[in-house]
């Protein structure tokens, strides 16, 4: 049997899914379990599954994916019980598992479309304070609709793979017209995205009640932004260079299923929304999340802890309103959350916030100090839930910042 530690992230109650590769082979399919990895080709030749195996020597998982509900979330409630019975071939076969440690891990969805949302309250009221009417920080329809931007698919990355400074056109301090000239205020945004699981056609819509039909599962996602590109350029059309240069996220998918005990209710919502974004149940997700940046040759810092239960906005409501004119979703789409920030000022789910737009630098462990990222620093996010004894973590997406080039 293999052994999983107590606090391990991928615990009997995760199982989540990514792409693997170990040396001399390709990548394909594998469930995290504790510090190891189900190699699913390797099972496949142990059980036979009621469909095509294949599809776990791809290198994404939207075959798998696309096998549907049915398929994915049996397939997860037979592992867990093989790894607990006795009898299985899994409970005494350890070559069925490789090392964490040994493997390097790959972008798990091939993502044909992505949006970025702007679904907490919190987040949208700071950055109004500080770029609008601290007395009217929020726009006019924020409370009416979730919204959103398409972004950039074929910038998002992998955790460990660094990204470069971007540079653009940028307005210094005091001048009137604009440079061309490396960004000097990199920021991360702390987020969390899902994953389309099934197709709608287009023109079809899909409904609260619906969504989660459609959302297969959740990873941590840093969508990084350049501050003052993006402030230049953002009126009348909204991000665009200022955030198109990259997006990270971890690697291993969890399934929605996993964060059922994790449930809660959100916040109250007025006015009320309009009838296609009402909802019953409880659609946030109690998910513990943490920032940490570390400079060259030094220690990390944590600098911000939040929770994605603080948004305004939650899931169903998000891919209700995507699809509601008719857009057509396909499997592998990314849909991120927005940057989530708490109520407390150690919550921001911003450099841009934690600092106030630079009015209050933060401390690192060597003694520097940040208002925005610098060059060879690494930001690392991670993200959990616990409930008793039942522990369900999306690992981290971990990323270094390298100078312009």
């Amino acid at each position: 049997m293999i052994h999983i530690p107590p606090n391990s992230d991928f615990s009997i109650h995760n199982l989540p899914f990514g792409i693997f590769s170990t040396q001399g082979s390709a990548p394909k399919v594998g469930i995290a379990v504790g510090a190891h990895i189900l190699d699913l080709t390797a099972l496949s030749r142990c059980h036979k599954f009621d469909f095509d195996s294949s599809v776990f020597q791809k290198p994404f998982l939207n075959d798998f994916i696309s096998l549907g509900k049915e398929k994915t979330v049996q397939l997860r409630k037979d592992i867990q019980s093989w790894i607990k019975d006795k009898n299985s071939v899994l409970y005494h076969n350890k070559d069925l598992f490789v090392s964490q440690a040994d493997s390097k891990m790959h972008l798990p969805v091939r993502v044909g479309d992505y949006t970025d949302f702007y679904s907490s309250l919190e987040h949208a009221t700071n950055v109004g304070k500080m770029f609008r009417d601290p007395k009217n920080a929020l726009l006019p329809n924020w409370k009416h609709i979730p919204v959103a931007y398409h972004g950039r698919a074929s910038s998002i990355i992998p955790s460990g793979q660094s990204i470069f400074r971007p540079k653009g056109q940028v307005v210094p301090t005091g001048a009137t017209q604009p440079v061309y000239q490396p960004t000097e205020s990199l920021d991360f945004e702390l987020e969390m995205a899902y994953i389309i699981g099934k197709e709608n056609k287009l023109g079809q819509t899909i409904s609260t009640e619906e969504a989660e039909e459609y959302i297969f599962g959740m990873v941590i996602f840093n969508d990084w932004s350049a501050r003052d590109i993006q402030k230049w350029e953002y009126v009348p059309l909204g991000p665009f260079l200022g955030k198109n240069f990259a997006s990270s996220i971890s690697p291993w998918v969890v399934p929605l299923e996993a964060l059922d005990p994790f449930r809660v209710k959100g916040p109250t919502q007025e006015p009320e929304v309009l009838p296609y974004l009402q909802y019953e149940g409880m659609k946030n997700y109690d998910i513990k999340l943490e920032v940490g940046i570390t400079p060259e040759n030094t220690s990390e810092r944590i600098v911000s802890r939040s929770n994605f239960k603080h948004m305004y906005w939650n899931m169903v409501q998000q891919l209700a309103h995507h699809t509601t004119n008719g857009c057509n979703v396909r499997v592998g789409d990314m849909i991120a959350s927005g940057t989530i920030s708490g109520t407390e000022a150690s919550s921001f789910g911003s450099m841009l916030e934690l600092s106030w737009a630079g009015t209050k630098p933060i401390k690192m462990q060597d003694g520097s100090e940040r208002k925005f990222l610098h060059d060879d620093d690494t930001v690392t996010m991670r993200a959990f839930s616990e409930k008793g004894h039942i522990r369900v973590g999306f690992g981290e997406v971990l990323t270094k910042i390298k100078p312009h080039i």
